[in-house]
């Protein structure tokens, strides 16, 4: 099975494994060992990082504004995202009692995250966040491609200031300076930008055939910046009320420096973080993490909540429940998400090298298939 998916063959391994041990954290902030032990840190600042440098590092080079490269480049976005949104969104509907079909029109077409209504499945709001990156990357990248990485920050900061200065207009759509900042891409760019500028960096180390150093400076130094802002907000949450200002500052603005160092670390330098995070198997859940992330909270609310008794045997209900959702995510990922996803691509053949390299950081790297 490891064969058939490639898993332990990437490019850059070690994300795989990022990407597990970020949605493991996640599941322990929504259910926690202990009632009172809730993850402080934006953890979700880490994948934004790496959706900043999976895109910019497959589609860099080939990125273009033509209707038929854009068009597969959509394509294969939607293969990706769509397909086990929409399966796990209508088990969610089917579970609720009446959902309006204001929510359902905006939960089905991922602009609930822009706007405030229900989300039926709670985590999906950073698939909002997700999906305008999506869509603004491509200019990002000709910007950065025609000038430098400076000018298409700058150009999502002016972005940013537009959003906040919309949202003050009274409207249901962006609602708040506080709801963009918190829910909105405009407020978590920050992280995806650190993901581009680890990809830039990327791009040219590798045409320099200069990539890989020795050492362990960019992993230590980003583990420790990690460490230290973790520790500064242990200080803010301590007093009340809370300093929203505080927290957004430190986890959308600051946390996505020393992040992408770490990255850019577990890339180049080979450590004992990096060989554990290479793993076949840890790589196997980090290809099932989408899966995991979304389907979690549904088996917790619907299976672990109701069945198991948390009350009397809290830990190893929690366990339980923690390795029946990685399993159902693995057998999604096996048998629905990447059996659809390569049938969607061949059906409107977006595979093409002309749409971008192939998947450097998640599949082998043999030039037969774009992410």
């Amino acid at each position: 099975m490891f064969k058939t998916l490639g898993l332990g063959t990437e490019k850059y391994p070690a994300l795989t494994g990022v990407r597990a041990v970020g949605a493991t954290v996640v599941f322990f902030d929504h259910l926690p060992l202990l009632p009172s032990a809730h993850v402080i840190i934006n953890v979700l600042a880490f994948f934004f990082a790496l959706s900043g440098i999976l895109i910019v590092r497959i589609y860099y080079e080939q990125a273009q504004l033509s209707l038929s490269w854009l068009g597969k480049y959509f394509v294969n976005r939607f293969a990706r995202i769509y397909p086990v949104y929409f399966l796990l969104l209508t088990i969610a509907v089917l579970l609720k009692p009446s959902v309006h079909w204001p929510t359902l029109l905006a939960n089905y077409t991922l602009t609930h995250a822009l706007v405030h209504t229900t989300l039926l499945i709670q985590p999906s709001w950073s698939l909002t966040v997700e999906e305008c990156f999506y869509v603004l990357a491509p200019a990002f990248m000709l910007l950065a491609r025609r000038y430098n990485f400076l000018v298409p920050f700058a150009f999502a900061c002016l972005l940013t200031v537009a959003a906040l200065a919309f949202s003050r207009l009274g409207f249901t759509f962006l609602g708040s300076s506080l709801y963009v900042l918190y829910w909105t891409f405009f407020g978590h760019f920050a992280e995806f930008f650190a993901g581009v500028w680890v990809a830039l960096q990327l791009v040219a180390l590798e045409k320099q055939g200069a990539l890989r150093v020795r050492g362990c400076v960019r992993t230590v130094t980003g583990l420790l910046g990690v460490s230290l802002l973790i520790g500064a907000m242990v200080i803010v949450y301590q007093h009340r009320p809370l300093s929203f200002g505080s927290i957004i500052v430190i986890n959308n603005f600051l946390m996505p420096l020393p992040i992408a160092l770490l990255y850019l670390g577990l890339i180049r330098e080979t450590t004992i973080l990096s060989r554990m995070l290479s793993g076949k198997f840890i790589g196997l859940l980090g290809r099932a993490s989408y899966a995991f992330y979304l389907m979690h909270m549904l088996v917790i609310d619907h299976l672990a909540k109701p069945f198991f008794p948390m009350e009397e045997h809290r830990v190893l209900s929690i366990l339980l429940t923690f390795g029946i959702t990685w399993l159902l995510s693995v057998l999604l990922f096996l048998c629905f998400e990447e059996p659809v996803n390569g049938f969607i691509r061949k059906r409107f053949k977006s595979n093409a090298k002309s749409v971008g390299m192939t998947d450097t950081l998640f599949r082998p790297h043999d030039q037969r298939s774009v992410n």
